[in-house]
Protein backbone atom coordinates (compact mmCIF):
# COMPACT_ATOMS: atom_id res chain seq x y z
CA UNK A 1 0.00 0.00 0.00
CA UNK A 2 1.31 3.79 -1.06
CA UNK A 3 1.48 5.97 1.78
CA UNK A 4 -1.32 8.06 2.15
CA UNK A 5 -1.59 12.03 3.81
CA UNK A 6 -3.85 14.55 4.17
CA UNK A 7 -2.90 18.56 3.29
CA UNK A 8 -4.86 21.40 4.02
CA UNK A 9 -5.37 23.66 0.52
CA UNK A 10 -6.78 27.70 0.74
CA UNK A 11 -9.55 27.56 -1.54
CA UNK A 12 -8.77 31.15 -2.97
CA UNK A 13 -5.36 31.35 -3.66
CA UNK A 14 -4.16 27.50 -3.41
CA UNK A 15 -1.75 27.53 0.15
CA UNK A 16 -0.72 24.36 1.21
CA UNK A 17 -0.32 23.57 5.23
CA UNK A 18 0.23 20.64 6.91
CA UNK A 19 -2.75 21.97 9.78
CA UNK A 20 -5.96 23.99 9.65
CA UNK A 21 -5.50 27.76 9.96
CA UNK A 22 -8.21 30.29 10.30
CA UNK A 23 -6.00 32.76 8.39
CA UNK A 24 -4.40 32.44 5.03
CA UNK A 25 -0.90 33.52 5.16
CA UNK A 26 -0.40 33.72 1.60
CA UNK A 27 -3.93 35.49 0.61
CA UNK A 28 -4.82 37.03 4.55
CA UNK A 29 -8.58 35.49 3.99
CA UNK A 30 -10.50 33.93 7.04
CA UNK A 31 -11.78 30.47 6.99
CA UNK A 32 -10.40 29.45 3.63
CA UNK A 33 -8.74 26.23 4.51
CA UNK A 34 -10.46 22.49 3.49
CA UNK A 35 -8.89 18.88 4.03
CA UNK A 36 -8.09 17.21 0.80
CA UNK A 37 -6.43 13.69 0.92
CA UNK A 38 -3.60 13.35 -1.09
CA UNK A 39 -1.82 10.03 -1.90
CA UNK A 40 1.02 9.34 -3.27
CA UNK A 41 1.71 6.10 -5.09
CA UNK A 42 4.76 5.13 -7.37
CA UNK A 43 2.94 3.92 -10.42
CA UNK A 44 3.19 7.60 -12.43
CA UNK A 45 4.32 7.42 -15.52
CA UNK A 46 8.42 8.35 -15.01
CA UNK A 47 9.55 11.09 -17.62
CA UNK A 48 11.90 8.04 -19.09
CA UNK A 49 8.72 6.62 -20.82
CA UNK A 50 8.73 9.62 -22.88
CA UNK A 51 12.07 8.49 -24.53
CA UNK A 52 10.84 7.75 -27.72
CA UNK A 53 9.11 11.02 -28.09
CA UNK A 54 12.02 13.81 -26.92
CA UNK A 55 13.75 15.84 -28.62
CA UNK A 56 16.57 16.91 -27.18
CA UNK A 57 19.23 14.12 -24.94
CA UNK A 58 19.18 13.74 -20.86
CA UNK A 59 19.10 17.03 -18.62
CA UNK A 60 22.94 18.20 -17.77
CA UNK A 61 24.35 21.69 -17.06
CA UNK A 62 25.27 23.40 -19.79
CA UNK A 63 26.76 26.91 -19.91
CA UNK A 64 24.42 29.79 -21.49
CA UNK A 65 26.77 30.37 -24.23
CA UNK A 66 26.81 26.57 -25.31
CA UNK A 67 23.10 27.14 -25.68
CA UNK A 68 22.15 27.31 -29.80
CA UNK A 69 19.86 30.87 -30.22
CA UNK A 70 17.47 29.42 -32.41
CA UNK A 71 14.21 31.35 -33.28
CA UNK A 72 10.99 29.34 -31.76
CA UNK A 73 9.42 26.84 -33.92
CA UNK A 74 5.63 27.86 -34.53
CA UNK A 75 2.68 26.03 -35.94
CA UNK A 76 0.91 28.82 -37.79
CA UNK A 77 -2.89 28.61 -37.57
CA UNK A 78 -5.57 29.70 -40.26
CA UNK A 79 -6.83 32.09 -37.36
CA UNK A 80 -5.05 35.25 -37.97
CA UNK A 81 -6.32 36.91 -34.71
CA UNK A 82 -5.53 33.94 -32.40
CA UNK A 83 -1.80 34.11 -34.14
CA UNK A 84 -1.50 37.58 -33.22
CA UNK A 85 -2.44 36.76 -29.79
CA UNK A 86 0.05 34.25 -29.12
CA UNK A 87 2.67 36.32 -30.84
CA UNK A 88 2.67 34.64 -34.43
CA UNK A 89 1.82 30.97 -33.74
CA UNK A 90 2.01 28.04 -31.49
CA UNK A 91 5.07 27.52 -29.80
CA UNK A 92 6.20 23.85 -29.78
CA UNK A 93 6.49 22.85 -26.15
CA UNK A 94 4.36 25.39 -24.92
CA UNK A 95 1.52 25.70 -22.31
CA UNK A 96 -1.75 27.58 -23.19
CA UNK A 97 -4.18 28.44 -20.46
CA UNK A 98 -7.59 29.95 -22.04
CA UNK A 99 -10.53 31.18 -19.57
CA UNK A 100 -13.42 32.73 -20.27
CA UNK A 101 -17.50 32.79 -19.09
CA UNK A 102 -19.46 29.68 -19.92
CA UNK A 103 -20.87 29.62 -23.64
CA UNK A 104 -18.58 32.62 -24.90
CA UNK A 105 -17.16 30.33 -27.58
CA UNK A 106 -13.78 28.98 -25.72
CA UNK A 107 -14.54 24.87 -26.90
CA UNK A 108 -15.88 26.35 -30.33
CA UNK A 109 -13.01 28.11 -31.42
CA UNK A 110 -10.25 25.84 -30.72
CA UNK A 111 -12.36 23.20 -32.15
CA UNK A 112 -12.70 25.03 -35.19
CA UNK A 113 -9.14 25.76 -35.76
CA UNK A 114 -7.68 22.05 -34.65
CA UNK A 115 -9.85 21.36 -37.66
CA UNK A 116 -8.32 24.12 -39.27
CA UNK A 117 -4.64 22.22 -39.24
CA UNK A 118 -4.99 19.83 -41.86
CA UNK A 119 -1.07 19.06 -41.19
CA UNK A 120 -0.82 18.34 -37.35
CA UNK A 121 -2.04 15.62 -35.75
CA UNK A 122 -4.26 16.80 -33.24
CA UNK A 123 -5.76 15.04 -30.15
CA UNK A 124 -8.94 16.58 -28.46
CA UNK A 125 -9.57 15.65 -24.65
CA UNK A 126 -13.08 16.39 -24.03
CA UNK A 127 -13.95 15.51 -20.02
CA UNK A 128 -17.15 17.49 -20.35
CA UNK A 129 -18.97 16.89 -24.03
CA UNK A 130 -19.06 13.25 -25.45
CA UNK A 131 -18.43 12.17 -28.98
CA UNK A 132 -21.62 12.52 -30.23
CA UNK A 133 -22.07 16.29 -29.34
CA UNK A 134 -18.47 17.43 -30.57
CA UNK A 135 -19.09 15.71 -34.19
CA UNK A 136 -22.75 18.08 -33.93
CA UNK A 137 -20.47 20.87 -33.14
CA UNK A 138 -18.00 19.95 -35.98
CA UNK A 139 -20.35 19.79 -38.29
CA UNK A 140 -22.43 22.97 -37.56
CA UNK A 141 -18.53 24.97 -37.87
CA UNK A 142 -18.47 22.72 -41.30
CA UNK A 143 -14.81 21.55 -41.23
CA UNK A 144 -13.71 17.80 -41.13
CA UNK A 145 -10.38 16.62 -40.59
CA UNK A 146 -8.69 13.32 -40.89
CA UNK A 147 -5.81 14.08 -38.53
CA UNK A 148 -8.24 15.66 -35.54
CA UNK A 149 -8.99 12.56 -33.23
CA UNK A 150 -11.09 12.90 -29.95
CA UNK A 151 -10.84 11.08 -26.56
CA UNK A 152 -13.42 11.43 -24.17
CA UNK A 153 -11.31 10.72 -20.82
CA UNK A 154 -11.02 12.24 -17.25
CA UNK A 155 -8.07 10.14 -15.76
CA UNK A 156 -4.79 11.37 -16.66
CA UNK A 157 -2.90 7.99 -16.64
CA UNK A 158 -5.11 6.69 -19.32
CA UNK A 159 -4.73 10.12 -21.68
CA UNK A 160 -1.20 9.55 -20.62
CA UNK A 161 -1.59 5.65 -22.40
CA UNK A 162 -3.38 7.08 -25.03
CA UNK A 163 -1.05 9.62 -25.97
CA UNK A 164 1.92 7.21 -26.19
CA UNK A 165 -0.43 5.06 -28.35
CA UNK A 166 -1.34 8.51 -30.54
CA UNK A 167 2.11 10.48 -30.59
CA UNK A 168 -0.07 13.59 -31.11
CA UNK A 169 1.34 17.01 -32.21
CA UNK A 170 -1.55 19.44 -30.48
CA UNK A 171 -3.47 18.51 -27.47
CA UNK A 172 -6.28 20.60 -26.60
CA UNK A 173 -7.72 20.06 -22.95
CA UNK A 174 -11.40 20.67 -22.50
CA UNK A 175 -10.95 21.22 -19.65
CA UNK A 176 -8.36 21.49 -17.22
CA UNK A 177 -10.80 21.48 -14.46
CA UNK A 178 -12.89 17.97 -15.35
CA UNK A 179 -9.24 16.16 -15.04
CA UNK A 180 -8.40 14.21 -11.69
CA UNK A 181 -5.03 11.96 -10.88
CA UNK A 182 -5.13 8.79 -9.53
CA UNK A 183 -2.16 10.11 -7.16
CA UNK A 184 -4.86 12.45 -5.28
CA UNK A 185 -7.73 11.54 -3.76
CA UNK A 186 -9.68 14.67 -3.89
CA UNK A 187 -12.41 15.37 -6.45
CA UNK A 188 -12.26 17.10 -10.16
CA UNK A 189 -11.68 20.74 -9.52
CA UNK A 190 -9.96 20.91 -6.56
CA UNK A 191 -7.07 22.70 -5.94
CA UNK A 192 -5.29 20.00 -5.55
CA UNK A 193 -6.28 17.83 -8.34
CA UNK A 194 -5.89 21.27 -10.59
CA UNK A 195 -2.89 21.98 -9.76
CA UNK A 196 -1.29 17.64 -10.12
CA UNK A 197 -3.19 17.67 -13.34
CA UNK A 198 -1.66 20.57 -14.82
CA UNK A 199 1.89 19.74 -13.21
CA UNK A 200 1.69 16.25 -15.39
CA UNK A 201 1.10 18.12 -18.33
CA UNK A 202 3.53 20.60 -18.37
CA UNK A 203 6.02 17.85 -17.78
CA UNK A 204 4.82 16.16 -20.79
CA UNK A 205 4.19 19.32 -22.86
CA UNK A 206 7.96 20.59 -22.46
CA UNK A 207 9.92 16.80 -22.25
CA UNK A 208 7.98 15.86 -25.53
CA UNK A 209 8.10 19.69 -27.05
CA UNK A 210 4.01 18.92 -28.13
CA UNK A 211 2.02 22.22 -27.54
CA UNK A 212 -0.48 22.00 -25.21
CA UNK A 213 -3.91 23.93 -24.57
CA UNK A 214 -5.80 24.02 -21.23
CA UNK A 215 -9.61 25.17 -21.51
CA UNK A 216 -10.65 26.22 -17.97
CA UNK A 217 -12.99 27.71 -15.96
CA UNK A 218 -14.01 30.99 -14.16
CA UNK A 219 -15.36 32.07 -10.88
CA UNK A 220 -18.21 34.20 -10.58
CA UNK A 221 -15.75 36.98 -9.63
CA UNK A 222 -14.19 37.02 -13.40
CA UNK A 223 -11.10 35.08 -12.21
CA UNK A 224 -9.46 32.32 -13.60
CA UNK A 225 -10.98 29.07 -11.15
CA UNK A 226 -8.37 27.08 -9.53
CA UNK A 227 -5.16 28.28 -7.57
CA UNK A 228 -2.97 31.05 -8.76
CA UNK A 229 0.19 28.93 -9.15
CA UNK A 230 -1.97 27.15 -12.11
CA UNK A 231 -1.50 30.81 -14.03
CA UNK A 232 2.24 30.85 -12.89
CA UNK A 233 2.81 27.52 -14.27
CA UNK A 234 1.92 27.99 -17.99
CA UNK A 235 3.33 30.10 -20.94
CA UNK A 236 0.39 31.80 -21.91
CA UNK A 237 -2.82 32.82 -20.15
CA UNK A 238 -5.35 33.93 -22.80
CA UNK A 239 -8.62 35.67 -21.34
CA UNK A 240 -11.85 35.48 -23.13
CA UNK A 241 -14.03 38.54 -23.05
CA UNK A 242 -17.64 40.01 -24.17
CA UNK A 243 -21.24 39.81 -23.53
CA UNK A 244 -23.01 36.47 -24.34
CA UNK A 245 -25.98 39.12 -25.46
CA UNK A 246 -24.02 40.60 -28.24
CA UNK A 247 -22.21 38.88 -31.04
CA UNK A 248 -18.58 40.19 -30.49
CA UNK A 249 -15.61 38.41 -28.47
CA UNK A 250 -12.19 39.66 -27.30
CA UNK A 251 -9.87 37.26 -27.01
CA UNK A 252 -6.92 38.93 -24.41
CA UNK A 253 -3.68 37.85 -23.68
CA UNK A 254 -3.31 38.21 -19.33
CA UNK A 255 0.42 36.71 -19.63
CA UNK A 256 2.84 35.63 -22.53
CA UNK A 257 6.29 34.41 -22.65
CA UNK A 258 6.30 34.29 -26.57
CA UNK A 259 4.97 37.76 -27.11
CA UNK A 260 3.77 41.06 -26.32
CA UNK A 261 0.93 41.01 -23.91
CA UNK A 262 -0.71 43.95 -25.35
CA UNK A 263 -2.38 41.93 -28.50
CA UNK A 264 -5.82 41.05 -28.43
CA UNK A 265 -8.02 39.44 -31.04
CA UNK A 266 -11.93 40.64 -32.32
CA UNK A 267 -14.27 37.20 -33.02
CA UNK A 268 -17.70 37.31 -34.28
CA UNK A 269 -19.86 34.80 -33.34
CA UNK A 270 -22.11 33.52 -36.10
CA UNK A 271 -24.17 29.99 -36.48
CA UNK A 272 -21.05 28.82 -38.14
CA UNK A 273 -18.38 29.09 -35.34
CA UNK A 274 -16.32 32.07 -34.48
CA UNK A 275 -15.54 34.67 -37.14
CA UNK A 276 -11.91 36.53 -36.99
CA UNK A 277 -13.38 40.20 -37.65
CA UNK A 278 -10.08 42.03 -39.70
CA UNK A 279 -11.04 45.54 -39.07
CA UNK A 280 -13.10 46.14 -36.30
CA UNK A 281 -13.59 49.57 -36.12
CA UNK A 282 -16.43 49.28 -38.91
CA UNK A 283 -18.76 46.69 -36.73
CA UNK A 284 -18.13 49.05 -33.84
CA UNK A 285 -19.78 52.01 -35.53
CA UNK A 286 -23.72 52.01 -36.10
CA UNK A 287 -24.48 52.96 -39.74
CA UNK A 288 -26.86 55.96 -39.33
CA UNK A 289 -28.87 57.69 -42.29
CA UNK A 290 -29.57 60.56 -39.61
CA UNK A 291 -27.50 62.57 -37.42
CA UNK A 292 -28.28 61.68 -33.95
CA UNK A 293 -27.47 63.88 -30.36
CA UNK A 294 -25.48 61.75 -27.95
CA UNK A 295 -23.22 60.53 -30.09
CA UNK A 296 -19.39 61.14 -30.53
CA UNK A 297 -16.44 58.52 -31.78
CA UNK A 298 -13.47 57.50 -29.91
CA UNK A 299 -10.27 56.77 -31.40
CA UNK A 300 -9.07 54.34 -28.83
CA UNK A 301 -6.30 51.81 -28.70
CA UNK A 302 -6.92 48.16 -27.32
CA UNK A 303 -3.49 46.31 -27.21
CA UNK A 304 -1.84 47.22 -30.28
CA UNK A 305 -4.21 48.61 -32.38
CA UNK A 306 -6.07 51.40 -32.78
CA UNK A 307 -9.89 51.18 -32.99
CA UNK A 308 -12.91 53.86 -33.29
CA UNK A 309 -15.50 53.19 -31.31
CA UNK A 310 -18.92 54.71 -31.05
CA UNK A 311 -19.84 56.25 -27.13
CA UNK A 312 -23.41 56.80 -26.61
CA UNK A 313 -24.49 59.24 -23.92
CA UNK A 314 -28.21 60.06 -22.31
CA UNK A 315 -29.01 62.92 -19.81
CA UNK A 316 -32.74 63.33 -18.91
CA UNK A 317 -34.16 65.70 -16.07
CA UNK A 318 -34.09 63.26 -12.79
CA UNK A 319 -37.38 62.29 -11.59
CA UNK A 320 -36.11 61.22 -8.07
CA UNK A 321 -34.14 63.06 -5.49
CA UNK A 322 -31.03 61.58 -6.37
CA UNK A 323 -29.69 61.72 -10.17
CA UNK A 324 -28.90 58.44 -11.76
CA UNK A 325 -25.41 57.54 -13.07
CA UNK A 326 -25.37 54.01 -15.30
CA UNK A 327 -22.81 53.22 -17.58
CA UNK A 328 -21.91 50.31 -19.70
CA UNK A 329 -18.66 49.16 -20.88
CA UNK A 330 -16.88 52.32 -18.96
CA UNK A 331 -15.81 52.80 -15.68
CA UNK A 332 -18.40 54.59 -13.10
CA UNK A 333 -16.12 56.47 -11.41
CA UNK A 334 -14.41 57.77 -14.27
CA UNK A 335 -17.70 59.20 -15.44
CA UNK A 336 -18.33 60.63 -11.85
CA UNK A 337 -14.98 62.69 -12.06
CA UNK A 338 -15.89 63.78 -15.97
CA UNK A 339 -19.22 65.42 -14.49
CA UNK A 340 -17.49 67.14 -11.74
CA UNK A 341 -15.06 68.94 -14.18
CA UNK A 342 -17.91 69.71 -16.48
CA UNK A 343 -20.06 71.10 -13.52
CA UNK A 344 -16.96 73.39 -12.49
CA UNK A 345 -14.89 74.08 -15.62
CA UNK A 346 -18.09 74.23 -17.74
CA UNK A 347 -21.08 75.40 -15.94
CA UNK A 348 -23.46 72.66 -16.84
CA UNK A 349 -25.70 71.63 -14.17
CA UNK A 350 -25.70 67.86 -14.35
CA UNK A 351 -26.36 67.35 -10.92
CA UNK A 352 -29.86 67.36 -11.30
CA UNK A 353 -29.75 65.19 -14.43
CA UNK A 354 -29.69 61.76 -15.13
CA UNK A 355 -26.65 60.19 -17.23
CA UNK A 356 -26.36 56.93 -18.83
CA UNK A 357 -23.05 55.97 -20.88
CA UNK A 358 -23.12 53.04 -23.27
CA UNK A 359 -20.01 51.43 -25.00
CA UNK A 360 -21.75 50.57 -28.90
CA UNK A 361 -20.71 46.59 -29.27
CA UNK A 362 -20.84 45.52 -26.24
CA UNK A 363 -17.00 45.54 -25.18
CA UNK A 364 -15.61 47.28 -22.17
CA UNK A 365 -12.83 50.04 -22.79
CA UNK A 366 -10.16 51.19 -20.37
CA UNK A 367 -8.54 53.53 -22.56
CA UNK A 368 -8.54 57.16 -21.05
CA UNK A 369 -8.28 58.60 -24.73
CA UNK A 370 -12.23 58.33 -24.76
CA UNK A 371 -12.70 60.89 -22.21
CA UNK A 372 -12.90 63.44 -24.91
CA UNK A 373 -15.67 61.35 -27.40
CA UNK A 374 -17.23 60.92 -23.82
CA UNK A 375 -16.98 64.59 -22.51
CA UNK A 376 -18.16 65.31 -26.44
CA UNK A 377 -21.30 62.72 -26.29
CA UNK A 378 -22.37 64.18 -22.87
CA UNK A 379 -22.69 67.91 -24.21
CA UNK A 380 -24.53 66.86 -27.44
CA UNK A 381 -26.94 65.17 -25.19
CA UNK A 382 -27.13 68.43 -22.82
CA UNK A 383 -28.17 70.29 -25.70
CA UNK A 384 -29.93 68.21 -27.41
CA UNK A 385 -28.02 68.79 -30.60
CA UNK A 386 -26.30 66.44 -32.95
CA UNK A 387 -22.52 66.14 -33.47
CA UNK A 388 -21.67 66.31 -37.24
CA UNK A 389 -20.49 62.31 -38.33
CA UNK A 390 -17.40 63.15 -39.82
CA UNK A 391 -15.68 63.86 -36.67
CA UNK A 392 -13.93 61.71 -34.44
CA UNK A 393 -12.13 62.46 -30.48
CA UNK A 394 -8.79 61.41 -29.14
CA UNK A 395 -7.84 62.98 -25.73
CA UNK A 396 -7.37 62.47 -22.09
CA UNK A 397 -9.38 65.15 -19.71
CA UNK A 398 -7.89 65.90 -16.74
CA UNK A 399 -9.64 67.62 -13.65
CA UNK A 400 -9.10 70.99 -14.32
CA UNK A 401 -10.52 70.63 -17.72
CA UNK A 402 -7.07 70.79 -19.48
CA UNK A 403 -7.29 68.58 -22.80
CA UNK A 404 -4.23 65.72 -21.92
CA UNK A 405 -2.16 64.43 -24.49
CA UNK A 406 -2.41 60.70 -25.69
CA UNK A 407 -0.11 58.18 -27.09
CA UNK A 408 0.55 57.26 -30.37
CA UNK A 409 -1.46 59.53 -31.41
CA UNK A 410 -0.42 58.72 -35.52
CA UNK A 411 -1.59 55.42 -35.64
CA UNK A 412 -5.11 57.00 -34.06
CA UNK A 413 -5.11 59.55 -36.75
CA UNK A 414 -4.10 57.01 -39.61
CA UNK A 415 -7.45 54.48 -38.24
CA UNK A 416 -9.66 57.36 -38.37
CA UNK A 417 -8.72 58.57 -42.02
CA UNK A 418 -8.75 55.14 -43.18
CA UNK A 419 -12.31 54.63 -42.29
CA UNK A 420 -13.75 58.10 -43.91
CA UNK A 421 -13.71 60.70 -41.23
CA UNK A 422 -12.46 63.83 -42.02
CA UNK A 423 -11.65 66.02 -38.99
CA UNK A 424 -10.29 64.63 -35.42
CA UNK A 425 -9.72 66.61 -32.37
CA UNK A 426 -6.69 66.21 -30.12
CA UNK A 427 -5.28 67.57 -27.74
CA UNK A 428 -3.02 71.42 -28.28
CA UNK A 429 -0.03 68.95 -26.72
CA UNK A 430 0.02 66.77 -28.81
CA UNK A 431 0.85 69.05 -31.51
CA UNK A 432 4.75 68.56 -32.06
CA UNK A 433 3.58 64.61 -32.84
CA UNK A 434 0.98 65.71 -35.63
CA UNK A 435 2.94 68.57 -36.97
CA UNK A 436 5.23 65.95 -39.07
CA UNK A 437 2.22 64.18 -40.56
CA UNK A 438 1.24 63.91 -43.74
CA UNK A 439 -2.57 63.37 -44.05
CA UNK A 440 -5.81 64.24 -45.60
CA UNK A 441 -7.71 64.08 -42.67
CA UNK A 442 -7.99 67.56 -41.09
CA UNK A 443 -6.50 67.57 -37.18
CA UNK A 444 -7.71 70.42 -34.58
CA UNK A 445 -5.97 70.49 -31.58
CA UNK A 446 -8.03 71.98 -28.55
CA UNK A 447 -6.58 72.82 -24.93
CA UNK A 448 -9.61 73.08 -22.76
CA UNK A 449 -13.03 71.51 -22.38
CA UNK A 450 -14.59 75.04 -23.03
CA UNK A 451 -12.99 75.00 -26.02
CA UNK A 452 -14.68 72.41 -27.16
CA UNK A 453 -17.95 73.37 -26.21
CA UNK A 454 -17.46 76.12 -28.02
CA UNK A 455 -16.07 74.32 -31.33
CA UNK A 456 -19.12 71.96 -31.67
CA UNK A 457 -21.85 74.34 -30.63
Amino acid sequence: MSKTKSAFFCQNCGYESAKWLGKCPSCNQWNVFVEEIIQKGNERIDKDEWKEFKKYPGQKVIALHEVSSAEDKRIITGDSELNRVLGGGIVLGSIVLVAGEPGIGKSTLFLQNSLRLTDTATLYISGEESEQQIKMRADRVGMHNENFYLLTETNTQTIFQEIKKMKPELVIVDSIQTLHSPFVESSPGSISQIRECAAELQRFAKETQTPVFLIGHITKDGGIAGPKILEHMVDTVLQFEGDRHYAYRILRTLKNRFGSTAELGIYEMTGSGMRPVLNPSEILITQKEEALSGIAIAATIEGMRPLLIETQALVTQSVYGTPQRTVSGFDLRRLQLLLAVLEKRGGFHFGVKDVFINIAGGIKVEDPSIDLAIVSALLSSYEDMPITQNICFAGEVGLSGEIRAVNRIEQRIAEAEKLGFEKIVVSRYNARATEKLKTNIEIIPLAKVEELYRYLF
